[in-house]
């Protein structure tokens, strides 16, 4: 009796996880060809890990995750070879009629909690001259990203949930101008940034009553070679938090180190900090005077438990 309970508890988890399984391959050889037919299956107020497993491919759809299908995890074959894209940018014609914007030119918005990716890229192929074109719209709380890239130019990715939390690691992000941005908590664990345009990395609009914005750790930054002008970021709103922590910069950090969003008073109340980061883009000598090096102690603030509260990203 004890080796049939023992049986029963073993195994039957594992199947329950195993039907809610699904594959995607553009060529029919998945239960679905596309991702949003994917996503689409998964059930409204979803509380079950749903795994959706995408085969190597370039999957030129815009993508939406409704804000209750929670618990979806994307699972590309090959972060260089599963390929989710699209090309809205601002100014474009949405098949609606109306005009596309910064809000609306997203590839791939998630509004749901509890999202996972990982071993995927994620584009946005507008162009370098098109604009404000995002390739992840990231609304909702708990979202883990791993092994990822996300390529694109002006407004890549767009952390955009005032209250939510979300956790990238080993992940690729390149752009032109405020590539990362938005009012999320999130923390960048051993990412790769690079910058294609003297132009600013971050746009954060951290609110007031938040303690931390963007952290970047263990983090190396690079640029095309010409570059020389680059700088750690700009705040978007007054307020902005964004801290760079043991961090590789390279010589495309301009001296300044940051920028103000154009002539506002935004950066009288900015958050902005540094610790520690080595490279010929780190030195301290020529930072504006309303950013911060960290001491020791403050420094020690900065652990996921103190950034995410209750959250431990797994």
């Amino acid at each position: 009796m004890k080796r049939i309970i023992f049986l029963l508890l073993f195994f039957f988890p594992a199947i329950a996880f195993c039907q809610a399984k699904v594959t995607v391959a553009a060529d029919g050889s998945g239960k679905y060809k596309t991702v949003q037919e994917a996503l689409n299956a998964v059930p409204l107020n979803n509380k079950k890990p749903i795994s959706i497993f995408i085969k190597n491919g370039i999957y030129k759809e815009k993508l939406h995750l409704d804000s209750s299908k929670n618990f979806v995890t994307l699972i590309g074959e090959s972060k260089f070879n599963t390929i989710l894209t699209y090309d809205d940018h601002t100014g474009k014609i949405a098949p609606n009629g109306d005009s596309i914007n910064t809000r609306t030119s997203w590839s791939f918005k998630i509004k749901a909690d509890n999202f996972i990716a990982e071993n995927i890229t994620f584009q946005n192929d507008a162009g370098f001259s098109a604009g404000q074109a995002v390739a992840v719209e990231s609304d909702g709380d708990k979202a883990i990203f791993r092994n990822c890239r996300f390529l694109g130019f002006q407004d890549v990715l767009f952390t955009n949930s005032d209250n939510g939390r979300q956790y990238y690691f080993n992940c690729y992000i390149d752009g032109t101008t405020d590539f990362i941005f938005g009012s999320a908590t999130v923390w960048f664990e051993q990412c790769h940034i690079h910058s294609k345009k003297n132009s600013h990395i971050t746009a954060a609009s951290t609110p007031k009553e938040h303690p931390y914005g963007y952290v970047f750790n263990d983090c190396v930054l690079t640029g095309d070679t010409v570059l020389n002008k680059v700088s750690l970021g700009r705040p978007w709103r007054p307020f902005a938090a964004v801290v760079y922590l043991h961090c590789y910069l390279d010589k495309h950090i301009m001296p300044d180190g940051w920028a103000n969003w154009n002539k506002t008073d935004n950066y009288k109340t900015t958050r902005y900090a540094e610790y520690k980061n080595y490279g010929p883009g780190a030195s301290t000598v020529g930072r504006l005077t309303w950013t911060k090096q960290l001491t020791d102690e403050e420094a020690a603030q900065y652990s996921l438990k103190n950034v995410f509260g209750d959250w431990v990203p797994k």
